[in-house]
């Protein structure tokens, strides 16, 4: 399956320029005898481990900043997208989130109606000559990425075919 590229995005022509979508496309992550992980996926590459004092070598991010660096990304792309498609003057963004403890667990789980509850704090800045509006709206939009959606419905990990060799 292909979606067109217009030229605005980098494509020859709005005619003949396709890119893949990646949707059913593999992650694969590789482990050795220590925590080092090697992650690819399509031509890229990164590297996930744990802190030195968790008995790893410190030289990528954890599997939780990983996370957190997916769900980072999708809302400043999702904002991108979306102040681009309505002309907006957004210059930048940056987005800062971190893991935190939930003000009053006992309470939060309990509605949730979940075992745990995992807490996300966020901070968003925006840069460019937006009206408040503007930076109120894309607050939301940021709400609205893929990943925080699929996060917050629920994922199912389930196995594939020859999931075992």
């Amino acid at each position: 399956m292909t979606t067109p590229v217009t030229p605005e995005q980098g494509g020859v022509s709005a005619a003949t320029a396709t890119v893949p979508t990646y949707v059913g496309r593999w992650v694969s992550a590789r482990i050795g005898t220590d925590f080092l992980t090697v992650i690819d996926s399509r031509t890229h590459g990164i590297l996930a481990d744990e802190p030195i004092p968790l008995g790893g070598r410190d030289l990528g991010m954890t599997p939780y900043e990983l996370l957190l660096a997916s769900l980072s990304s999708c809302m400043a792309i999702t904002m991108r997208m979306y102040a681009n498609r309505k002309e907006w003057p957004l210059e930048g963004a940056y987005i800062q989130l971190r893991t935190a403890p939930s003000r009053d667990p006992d309470r939060e789980v309990r509605i949730a109606g979940a075992k745990s509850l995992t807490r996300i704090e966020r901070r968003i800045e925006l840069t460019g000559a937006l009206t408040a509006e503007q930076r109120g709206r894309l607050v939301e939009i940021a709400d609205r990425c893929p990943i925080k959606r699929n996060l917050e419905a629920g994922l199912e990990v389930v196995g594939a075919p020859a999931d075992v060799a």
